[in-house]
């Protein structure tokens, strides 16, 4: 078992290069089997979720090649049975888009249902409906998904609620299908525009991604291409709130700015300075930090997947900050863990109310999930003393080499092997 350990109260300087996007990437390379040709991807970080995404394309007969830092060549026509293996898919949530994928190239798939960060239900209700919709008959038993089409046809899907999965799911579906898809109250994350973007290099026919109507147009074939992964909106996010939480100065490079709008703008409310340049972002702190609100919502709104960090830094922030959760209902479990390290929160339901204490102190905690594991990470290099952190395989799914960025910017932090049960790794 590995754990990191902090000692806080170091300011954060300098320079961090962002990865690319582990939302973009966990659908893109399940998008591969989709091609009739190889296809080579640039920017993909070395994290585990894409570790466990290409052990999976292995397992199933795939060739995969990695060329350089980030560059993987994958050849995914030697694939002939559409079955993900259970051990490999019940690690990580975003194993379920193997199933549009498959289903788009070969009618039928079978796929256990997902593992990942428990963060409250989760159900695939909506991307059993997209796939039905195309004309896919589904089943579940004994926690496999199966589906099967003898043909997919173009259809109406109307999802009931804006869901980022469901959308993905659906458009690898229908890409291949037979006429034309409309798909009706789509999610607009930028990853959804870079699945897009990926599909129609490979020839694909999709308008509309970014926006809540997209309409794909079944083709019979998709080529082989060359991807770069747009960086991470998330990764970057962490560095600029542990950047603020530290008041450090921090340039954080290899980012889409526009990507950012609903960060900076939280952040600048709380007394952050954010200046934008065209790739790139600088964080600093000159004043005190101050109470806010936050509403997690569908992007463009502030993502529920920064809704941790923000809170670790409203605990810095003088007066009283409110934080709601509307997307996931299980999303305050590092609550606990915050509290250890002299935090002030109250919860009821999906609403926080955090008082500003001004300092926190290091404490031995546990990662409960991915960006929580990141909030304790921010919470650890802002507190005085030393921060142990317990389960970082949870924060290694969606952060590449994070302890070696932080050092980069100043940082007190080591990860160490301790005596306990040793978490399964994938190798890349």
């Amino acid at each position: 078992m590995e754990r990191f350990v902090i000692k806080g109260g170091r300011r954060l300087e300098g320079e961090v290069s962002i990865s690319g996007a582990k939302n973009a990437v966990v659908a893109i390379i399940p998008a591969v089997i989709l091609a009739d040709g190889p296809c080579v991807l640039e920017n993909i970080p070395q994290i585990s979720d894409v570790a466990i995404s290409l052990r999976i394309l292995y397992e199933m007969g795939a060739d995969v090649k990695q060329l350089g830092k980030g560059v993987y060549r994958i050849d995914a026509t030697t694939i002939t049975d559409p079955i993900v293996p259970y051990e490999l898919a019940k690690l990580m949530r975003a194993s379920y888009y193997f199933l549009g994928t498959l289903l788009g190239k070969f009618k039928r798939a079978r796929v256990s249902m997902p593992g990942g960060c428990y963060l409250g239900d989760r159900p695939i209700d909506q991307h059993l409906k997209a796939f039905s919709s195309l004309g896919a008959a589904c089943t579940l038993e004994n926690g496999m998904i199966d589906i099967y089409a003898d043909s997919l046809i173009g259809s109406q899907i109307y999802f009931d609620k804006i869901t980022v999965g469901a959308t993905i799911n659906a458009i690898l579906a229908a890409v291949k299908a037979t006429g034309l898809t409309v798909i009706e109250n789509a999610a607009k994350e930028p990853h959804i525009v870079d699945l897009a973007n990926f599909l129609n290099s490979m020839g694909a026919d999709i308008m509309g991604a970014g926006t809540d109507v997209i309409k794909i147009r079944g083709v019979r074939h998709l080529k082989g291409t060359e991807y770069a992964v747009i960086p991470d909106q998330i990764e970057a996010g962490t560095y600029m709130v542990a950047a603020a939480a530290t008041r450090g100065n921090v340039l954080v490079k290899n980012v889409i700015p526009k990507h950012l709008e609903s960060i900076t703008a939280r952040l600048s409310k709380i007394g952050v300075n954010v200046e934008e340049f065209d790739d790139s972002v600088r964080i600093s702190v000159d004043g005190p930090l101050v109470k806010t609100s936050v509403k997690t919502m569908p992007h463009p709104g502030f993502p529920t997947d920064m809704q941790p960090q923000i809170s670790a830094l409203l605990c810095l922030a003088e007066g009283t900050s409110i934080v709601t959760e509307e997307i996931f209902n299980n999303r305050f479990r590092y609550v606990d863990q915050l509290r250890r390290m002299g935090a002030d929160i109250s919860v009821e339901g999906r609403v926080a109310v955090i008082e500003g204490v001004g300092k926190l102190m290091g404490a031995p905690v546990t990662a409960p999930d991915l960006r929580a594991g990141a909030a304790l990470v921010i919470a650890g290099l802002a507190a005085s003393g030393i921060t142990e952190i317990d389960d970082i395989y949870h924060i290694e799914r969606g952060y590449e080499n994070i302890e070696s960025k932080l050092r980069a910017l100043g940082a007190d932090i080591v990860k160490k092997s301790v005596p306990g049960n040793s978490v399964r790794k994938v190798a890349l």
